[in-house]
């Protein structure tokens, strides 16, 4: 009996022996990574270049893309090491950091979310009050605040993991999950199983009610408003809502996977399930806001292809 400190490591055992396809996946994979951090530093960039796109709903999309680009990193760079790995073999330390980068970003993606739908929320239904409302020293400590209540809810609600004995070392998922490394405990306590339940409250449950509360006052405002004004509404908030919409899919994609046995559902279709949330949630981000929003559109057409 070992506590995690003298773990030598976890084997990620959903990998299995996949044999000669581990080069078709990494080909497949590594394309994948690459285009998720192209498509949102373009939007990134295009938002630095362009002074007119230096408003509180740009800058708030911009944190969104630095997300998208820090969470995928959390994932693919171990997905391709252990693709090639004939061991996958992953350290404690390095299993622990990779939960709180990954968790970490789930939470910032679900709290930025909530940011957006309330610089759009003051848009619509304050217009006189919105840039008192949200002036860039206020978006930024928005966007700090943000960071640092995912990080803290992380930290609070799994940081007992450093401290339990295991009795097993197979994670039968591709990454490192936290339900199943505590299944992996000799003993843990009743309120660890709770500590996923805690994760949702803080980082799905509470930033989903103020974007529900949001986009429900911004629709009241719509209903008693000219046509014009419910298309530039829409316009912009139907890319929140296709992001907030898939987040909820992945993550109960994420949670079921974690609680379903394994020889219940067929293994690639269980891998599918747990990494669906970080392989379409970072193009949906640059594609949604890159072709829905026209003043990224024509900024990027300006940037790329220099038209006037």
């Amino acid at each position: 009996m070992a506590n995690s400190s003298e773990i030598p490591s976890f084997v990620l055992g959903a990998y299995g022996n996949i044999g000669e396809l581990k080069y078709l996946y990494f080909s497949i994979m590594l394309p994948w990574y690459v285009s998720i951090c192209l498509a949102n530093t373009v939007v990134i960039v295009v938002v630095y270049v362009d002074k007119g796109l230096h408003e509180p709903m740009y800058i708030l999309l911009c944190n969104l893309c630095v997300n998208e680009i820090g969470g995928s990193t959390s994932l693919y760079p171990l997905l391709l090491s252990q693709v090639l790995s004939e061991t996958h073999e992953v350290s404690f330390p390095w299993c622990f950091l990779q939960m709180c980068c990954i968790y970490t970003s789930a939470s910032v993606e679900f709290c930025s979310l909530a940011a957006m739908a309330y610089d759009r929320y003051m848009s619509i239904c304050y217009p006189l009050h919105y840039h008192a409302a949200m002036s860039t020293g206020k978006v930024f400590m928005i966007i700090l605040l943000v960071w640092l209540y995912s990080f803290l809810s992380f930290m609070l609600t799994y940081s007992f993991l450093i401290g339990l004995k295991f009795c097993g070392n197979v994670i039968d998922k591709v990454f490192c999950d936290s339900q199943l490394i505590i299944k992996l405990a000799c003993s843990a306590s009743a309120l660890s199983y709770l500590s996923d339940v805690c994760f949702v409250v803080l980082s799905v449950w509470i930033p989903f009610t103020l974007i529900l509360a949001s986009y429900l006052k911004i629709l009241a405002v719509c209903l008693n408003t000219s046509k014009e004004n419910k298309q530039k509404a829409v316009s912009t908030c139907v890319p929140q809502i296709v992001s907030v919409s898939n987040l909820f899919v992945g993550c109960v994609f994420h949670f079921i996977d974690s609680r379903i046995e394994a020889t219940q559902v067929p293994d690639k279709v269980r891998v599918i399930l747990s990494v669906y949330l970080l392989v379409c949630q970072p193009m949906i981000t640059p594609f949604m806001y890159g072709f829905k929003l026209p003043k990224i559109k024509q900024s990027f057409r300006r940037f790329v292809f220099h038209e006037k």
